[in-house]
């Protein structure tokens, strides 16, 4: 098992500017008095293809060899990361299939096709999700780019926190007491992890997690990996479970894991939507919801918090339902 270090996230980093946003940093002062901390939004939800998954899509697709390229990508995925490898391979010209649960949001399966990749279905289920990739790979032979449990994407997802901390810096007064983002398969967090423990080794890294899809909350209080198949949860984003290499990362670097329910999730996606103005989708809520019900943790400090993707099918807002 391959180790991303820092040194690649900073070659990542160099690697995807081209095709990424550099993205804001907003802050609601209605919000901070809402949760008694200083809240730093890091807004992926005006990312490249919607979501942060377009910085280790592309970072995977751009560091392929010209060979290994021809073939194409694919993956499976829920939505955001399948949609940002076809992105990346559009962008460079080369084929995407992707596996999604015939349950995905249709906005996310219409942005998967508007970039030009091929999909197929599956069941939703872990299971179901890794035969039928195996099949589709069979025949089509391309690289295989995991949605989290890879180097190269778990590298370019670091870049993310890297900006945050730059951004903290230049614009923002200082550094932050922790970062709060949210956690499924864990690419996020330990992108979060491998930069923030060389560049801000005392900011506490909090993952946040449904509590209808709690098993990397779970497998952190055991101390090994609980894997949970299909998970119900309108964070349809954080369905999917740990792997060895983000396990790696959780364990090591994370400092807690918290869980929100589904109502708090919910609500903190639309108190954003209306204090904030911006679209995100539930996924995204998660830190929010957990600050919120957890004050006390959070009171008097600086905190980021990662919006990871604004990928939300109008026609099924979870409020509306």
């Amino acid at each position: 098992m391959y180790i991303p270090t820092f040194d690649d996230m900073l070659a990542a980093h160099t690697r995807i500017k081209p095709y990424i946003h550099r993205t804001p940093v907003l802050t609601s002062s209605y919000l901070n008095d809402l949760t008694g901390a200083q809240l730093f939004f890091k807004c992926e939800n005006f990312q490249k293809a919607g979501a942060f998954k377009v910085r280790g899509a592309s970072n995977a697709v751009f560091g392929l060899s010209d060979a290994d390229a021809q073939k194409g990508v694919c993956t499976h995925s829920s939505g955001n990361h399948a949609l940002s490898l076809s992105y990346a391979a559009g962008r460079r010209g080369i084929p995407c299939n992707v596996v999604m649960p015939r349950t995905a949001p249709q906005a996310k399966k219409d942005a998967v096709t508007g970039y030009g990749g091929i999909i197929t279905e599956c069941d939703p289920s872990t299971t179901s999700r890794e035969a039928v990739f195996a099949d589709v790979q069979a025949a089509t032979g391309g690289n295989f780019v995991h949605p989290y449990n890879d180097p190269r994407v778990i590298a370019g997802q670091g870049t993310c926190s890297f900006e945050l901390i730059e951004q903290m810096h230049a614009d923002h007064g200082g550094g932050l007491d922790m970062v709060v983002a949210p956690i499924g398969g864990g690419g996020m967090i330990s992108g979060t992890c491998l930069t923030l423990s060389h560049i801000a080794p005392d900011t506490q890294i909090i993952a946040a997690e449904p509590a209808q899809a709690d098993d990397a909350c779970r497998s952190f209080r055991a101390g090994h990996i609980i894997a949970d198949d299909a998970p119900e949860t309108v964070a349809d984003g954080l369905k999917v479970p740990l792997r060895d290499l983000t396990w790696h990362f959780v364990s090591n670097h994370v400092t807690d894991i918290l869980t929100a329910s589904e109502d708090d999730i919910i609500d903190a996606m639309k108190l954003t939507w209306k204090r904030m103005k911006i679209v995100m989708e539930a996924s995204s809520a998660v830190p929010l919801a957990t600050i919120l019900k957890n004050k006390d943790r959070f009171a008097g400090k600086r905190i980021g918090v990662i919006i990871t993707g604004g990928n939300v099918d109008l026609d099924l807002l979870p409020w509306l339902k």
